[in-house]
């Protein structure tokens, strides 16, 4: 059984959206901070953005802010990444990632996180 899933990848063409869900099977994920990584084509995994258990710190890469959000709904054991004004350059294999506690230190770090989705394809078209 998959602990992270995630879904809602796809197809989109240059300035579209698309909105990313990763859904936990454990309960206690709920309390755990989430993150989303991507995997471009050939290069390694690099950090997307991450949020706390509560949404009180919420982090984003550079290239990403202001053209995504994420957010969670921990009645649903759900995070989200929604994403608008795509480009090509965030073609990549997104992964949803959950651990314990990050902090300003260590959440932009893949070997912060313990726990991984499977992946799902985004792909823009230009």
């Amino acid at each position: 059984q998959e602990l992270l899933v995630e879904s809602g990848g796809g197809l989109v063409q240059a300035g579209g959206s698309l909105r990313l869900s990763c859904s936990a099977s454990v309960r206690t994920f709920s309390w755990y901070a989430r993150a989303w990584f991507r995997q471009p084509p050939g290069k390694e995994r690099e950090f997307v953005a991450a949020i706390t258990w509560a949404g009180g710190r919420i982090y984003y890469a550079d290239s990403v802010k202001g053209r995504f959000t994420i957010s969670r709904d921990n009645a649903k054991n759900t995070v989200y990444l929604q994403m608008n004004s795509l480009k090509p350059e965030d073609t990549a294999v997104y992964y949803c990632a959950a651990q314990e506690n990050i902090d300003s230190d260590n959440y932009g770090y893949a070997h912060t996180y313990h726990y991984w989705g499977q992946g799902t394809q985004v792909t823009v078209s230009s």
